[in-house]
């Protein structure tokens, strides 16, 4: 029937079948789940130095009773958005603006909560001018010391350096038809095949699906999905991811609120840190 194929078909997908779901243009976005997972938002723009860039979106939110600020990749709805938000691709200011609202929910105690879903960063030359790969850096290097839990999750794309601007946390959770690269596919065939066409192959040897990343190490948790793929019941991916969601803060804030909570806290962070790039030599 009907459910067996669906079944059979999406439990032997292919790491570039994984790419697509992951961008499938109906796929929830940030503002999706916002307005599904969310009992209030309210949002917060700026990065009080040059502008307000859509790509990534700030607020103050309430997420299953905890109040939460609320950071994500907006790629907008239609064409008209796409533009806006230049396809959820951030400007240097769009992590300045994030690292600024972070510290501030550091100050408040407020747990943070990301919602990644990126191709990469905009690497054009404007973006370079106003200083791109420092943006992220310092966005990498101060969200690692922020001293309340934080809970990152791919819900689409994560791509590069644009995804690890606002990925550095306590938990990472990546949604079952995400995917998380160190590139994307069409950049890596290009810079290794020159030949962007070669995507498929690309995404085979990359590494990048959910399995994967929890395989080795790099996620902690895949976000089970509707069957057929979050596209096919958005409002039950967000009630999925909400669940998901909320469990992993309730977690991380009894440590948090526990006895010297905020340094078992940062002891732990740093522990799972330095474990990344973990090698045997045989």
């Amino acid at each position: 029937d009907i459910a067996k194929k669906i079944d059979e078909t999406f439990n032997n997908l292919r790491p570039w079948h994984v790419v697509q779901l992951a961008r499938h243009p109906s796929r929830p976005l940030f503002t999706d789940h916002v307005h599904a997972m969310c009992d209030d938002w309210i949002e917060l723009h700026g990065d009080r130095a040059f502008g307000d860039d859509g790509a990534i979106a700030t607020g103050f939110a309430s997420i299953g009773g905890h109040k939460v600020l609320l950071v994500g990749n907006r790629k907008g709805k239609n064409l008209q958005e796409r533009v806006k938000y230049n396809f959820g691709c951030a400007h240097p200011e769009g992590y300045r603006k994030a690292i600024a609202k972070m510290k501030l929910a550091e100050k408040t105690g407020l747990p943070i909560v990301t919602l990644i879903n990126t191709p990469g960063a905009y690497p054009g030359v404007g973006a370079e001018e106003r200083g791109q790969s420092m943006a992220i850096a310092e966005s990498i290097r101060d969200m690692s010391g922020l001293k309340v839990p934080i809970v990152c999750v791919t819900i689409g794309e994560g791509g590069s350096g644009g995804a690890l601007g606002i990925g550095v946390g306590d938990r990472y959770l990546i949604m079952e038809n995400a995917y998380y690269s160190v590139i994307s596919p069409e950049g890596c065939a290009a810079i290794l095949w020159h030949d962007g066409k070669k995507a498929e192959d690309a995404a085979d040897v990359l590494k990048l699906t959910p399995k994967d990343t929890v395989r080795l190490g790099i996620t902690d948790e895949i976000v089970q999905e509707p069957k057929g793929g979050a596209h096919r019941n958005p409002r039950e991916a967000s009630e999925m991811l909400k669940a998901a969601i909320v469990r992993n803060l309730e977690e991380l804030l009894e440590i948090y609120k526990g006895k010297d909570g905020v340094n078992r806290l940062m002891e732990l962070r740093y522990r799972k840190l330095r474990k990344f790039g973990e090698f045997k030599i045989v």
